[in-house]
C-alpha cells in the first residue's frame, strides 16, 4: 500500500485529535512577555455575550432566548426565575437537555451554547402586567467565568410584547459567520469533488450539457450554469437550517444519548461506505425517475444547464450526505439565515469549481483520475469515524472516548503498514514510520484509559500529574472577601514598599481551580512569589459590593490576577485575565521582579 493513499487520511486523524480536545476553539495563545495576556478587551461584557431576549408570552407561559455568544456557554443549573407581583406562580422551567461537561472540581454539569430557548410556565389568567427576574451564570471558553447576573424583563400589555420581542429576537441573532469560514467550507466542497461518485458529473457535463465542445466562452457560460443552480440548492438548505434550526435549538436538543448515538452510527455506517465494504446508491424508485428525467433532457441551453446540475445533485447526494448532515448540524447551531445559506453556497461553489475548470481548459486543468481518489474517499471515512467518535464523547465516560481515539489511531496505523516488515519502497517505508508513530499513541491512548485518563493530547497525563505533583507552597495566602478589607492589605503593602499579588477568586469559577493547582502549585512560581504579599479575594458570594470592585478595577469576573508595585501601582501591562499557564506565568514574575530592581 502506497505512502501517498494514506497520507491524507493520516493528516486527518492528526487534526482531528486537537479538534476533539477543543483546541480550534479560538483558545487564547500565550502572549509573549512584556504584552498583555488575556487582557479584559479580549472578552465581552456580560451583556454581550449572553442576550436575553422575550420571545412570547401569554396567560399561560413565558418563552424567553438567550443567545450566547461564540466561545461562550451558560450553567443549566445557575438559571433561576421568580416574578412580581408575588401572588403570580411560577411553573418550574423548561430548560432542554444540555450539553454534557465534565469538571474534576465540580463533576458532571450540562451547559449551553448558541441560542437556548426557555419555557417558563406562567398562571396569569387576567393578563396582568408582570416583572419577570432571571438569574443565569455563564463563563468563557478562554478562562473567564462571569459572576452570577440578574435581569429584569417588564412584561406589560401581552401581546404587544410578543411581537416586540420577535423582533427583538431577529436582531440579537447576529450574523454569524466570517470570510474564514466560507473559505473552509469552499475547500470542503473542493475536497469533495473528489470522490469516485462525484467526479461522474464531469461526463454528464462534457456529453450533455457542452456535447463534447471544451473551452470558450460558451462552456464556461454554460458549466456556469450548470454549477450555480446546484449550489444555490445548498444555498436553500442552509438558509432553511439556519432559520428554522435556531428556533428548534437543535444544538442543545442534540445532546440526548437517544439522538447522539444514533448520528455516531449515521457517520460510521458512511464511513463504512467511503472505504469500499458496500456501495451507496438513492433507492431505485427515486433513481430511476430522476435518470429518466436527466435523459429526456437535453443540453447546449443553458436553461437546461441548470436543470441538469439540479438533477445532478440529487444523483450523488449519497456521497455528500454525511458531510452535509454535519455541515447543517453546525449551521443549526448559529441560528443564523444568512450565514447558513452562504456556508452552503460557498460548500456547492467548491464542490462546482473543478467542473468549471474542467469545461474551460479540459482534462488539462485537472488531475487525472486513478488511485488517489481511493486515497480521497479513504481519507473521508477516516475524518468521518473521527466525527463519530466526537459526538459519543459527549455520552461515554472520557477514558472510554480515549480508548475509542486510540482505536481510531491503531486502526490507520495497521492500514499504513506498522506492522507489516516485509521488503518495501521508500515511499511505503515513510508510511510504516508514522504508522509506527500512530501505533505507539494508540498503545499510550489504552494505557491512559486504563488509569482513569481522559484527554486524547495528553494520553498518559493523569500519571504524569500523579509523578510531578509538587508539595511546593508559595507562601502563606490572605483569603479577603470585602471591599474594606482589599483596601487595607493594599495600603499596608505600600507602606512596607512590599509588591503585592491580587488573584481573583470564586467557588463556582473552574479556571479558577486550575490555576490555583496548576500555576501557583507549581514550583518554579511559588520560589518566584517569595517575597510577594499574597491575596485571594474571594467573589463566591457575588454581592453588589463586590460587583462594584470588579467595575473599579475593570474587570469581568474571575480569574483574574493583578501585580502592584512596592508603591502601590499596579502593573498594568501585566495583568492576566483568564486561564495562564506557568510557564507564562514565570515570564510575568521575572518582568515585575526586573522592574521593582530598577527602581
Amino acid at each position: 500500500m502506497s505512502l501517498r493513499r494514506l497520507l491524507l487520511p493520516l493528516l486527518l486523524l492528526c487534526l482531528s485529535l486537537p479538534a476533539s480536545a477543543n483546541l480550534f476553539d479560538q483558545r487564547p495563545a500565550a502572549s509573549p512577555i512584556g504584552a498583555p495576556l488575556n487582557n479584559s478587551s479580549d472578552f465581552l461584557p456580560v451583556r454581550e455575550a449572553f442576550k436575553l431576549s422575550l420571545v412570547s408570552s401569554d396567560a399561560q407561559a413565558v418563552t424567553l432566548r438567550f443567545v450566547a455568544a461564540e466561545g461562550y456557554y451558560l450553567y443549566r443549573h445557575r438559571f433561576n426565575f421568580s416574578v412580581e407581583p408575588a401572588d403570580l406562580v411560577l411553573g418550574e422551567a423548561e430548560l432542554p437537555a444540555g450539553e454534557a461537561k465534565h469538571d474534576e472540581f465540580f463533576g458532571d454539569v450540562e451547559v449551553y451554547y448558541g441560542v437556548l430557548d426557555i419555557r417558563v410556565p406562567l398562571d396569569n389568567p387576567d393578563e396582568r402586567p408582570l416583572r419577570l427576574q432571571v438569574g443565569y451564570q455563564g463563563c468563557a471558553d478562554k478562562g473567564l467565568c462571569y459572576p452570577p447576573e440578574t435581569e429584569f424583563i417588564e412584561i406589560g400589555d401581552m401581546p404587544a410584547a410578543s411581537s416586540a420581542s420577535a423582533l427583538s429576537t431577529v436582531a440579537n441573532v447576529a450574523a454569524a459567520w466570517n470570510w474564514k469560514e466560507l473559505t473552509l467550507f469552499f475547500l470542503g466542497g473542493l475536497a469533495l469533488t473528489f470522490t469516485p461518485c462525484v467526479l461522474p458529473m464531469l461526463p454528464i457535463l462534457s456529453g450533455v450539457v457542452l456535447r463534447g465542445q471544451l473551452g470558450g466562452f460558451r462552456s464556461l457560460t454554460l458549466s456556469l450554469a450548470y454549477v450555480l443552480p446546484m449550489a444555490i440548492c445548498f444555498a436553500v438548505l442552509g438558509t432553511l437550517m439556519g432559520l428554522f434550526g435556531a428556533g428548534l435549538n437543535l444544538q442543545a436538543r442534540l445532546q440526548s444519548a437517544w439522538v447522539l448515538v444514533p448520528f455516531a452510527a449515521f457517520f460510521a455506517f458512511f464511513a463504512l461506505a467511503m472505504f469500499g465494504l458496500f456501495e451507496l446508491r438513492l433507492p431505485r424508485f427515486i433513481s430511476e425517475p430522476l435518470d429518466r428525467l436527466a435523459g429526456k433532457t437535453h443540453g447546449g441551453s443553458h436553461l437546461n444547464a441548470a436543470l441538469l446540475g439540479v438533477l445532478s445533485s440529487l444523483l450523488v447526494s449519497p456521497c455528500v450526505s454525511a458531510p452535509l448532515a454535519g455541515a447543517l448540524l453546525y449551521i443549526s447551531a448559529s441560528g443564523d439565515a444568512l450565514g447558513g445559506g452562504l456556508k452552503l453556497l460557498a460548500l456547492g461553489l467548491g464542490m462546482g469549481t473543478p467542473l468549471v475548470l474542467f469545461a474551460v481548459g479540459g482534462g488539462a486543468l485537472l488531475p487525472k483520475t486513478g488511485t488517489w481518489m481511493v486515497s480521497v474517499r479513504n481519507a473521508f471515512g477516516v475524518l468521518l469515524l473521527a466525527v463519530s467518535v466526537w459526538l459519543l464523547e459527549r455520552v461515554l465516560p472520557g477514558s472510554l472516548s480515549l480508548a475509542l481515539w486510540g482505536l481510531l489511531a491503531g486502526g490507520v496505523a495497521v492500514f499504513l503498514g506498522a506492522l507489516e516488515f516485509g521488503p518495501k519502497t521508500h515511499r511505503q517505508k515513510l508510511g510504516q514510520i508514522a504508522g509506527l508513530a500512530l501505533l505507539v499513541y494508540a498503545l499510550a491512548a489504552w494505557v491512559g484509559a486504563l488509569q482513569g485518563a481522559t484527554d486524547p493530547l495528553k494520553p498518559l497525563g493523569q500519571l504524569q500529574a500523579g509523578a510531578s505533583q509538587s508539595s511546593a507552597k508559595s507562601g502563606a495566602w490572605q483569603t479577603l472577601s470585602s471591599p474594606a478589607e482589599l483596601d487595607a492589605a493594599l495600603a499596608e503593602a505600600k507602606a512596607g514598599g512590599q509588591p503585592l499579588l491580587l488573584d481573583w477568586y470564586a467557588d463556582w469559577c473552574i479556571s479558577c481551580k486550575v490555576i490555583e493547582r496548576e500555576v501557583f502549585g507549581n514550583a518554579e512560581v511559588g520560589s518566584k512569589l517569595a517575597g510577594w504579599r499574597l491575596i485571594r479575594f474571594d467573589i463566591t458570594e457575588s454581592n453588589a459590593a463586590q460587583r462594584a470592585l470588579l467595575d473599579r478595577y475593570k474587570l469581568f469576573g474571575p480569574p483574574a490576577i493583578q501585580l502592584f508595585a512596592g508603591n502601590g501601582d499596579e502593573l498594568l501591562d501585566l495583568r492576566v485575565v483568564g486561564e495562564v499557564n506557568a510557564a507564562t506565568f514565570v515570564g510575568r514574575l521575572d518582568q515585575a521582579s526586573s522592574r521593582q530592581a530598577g527602581r
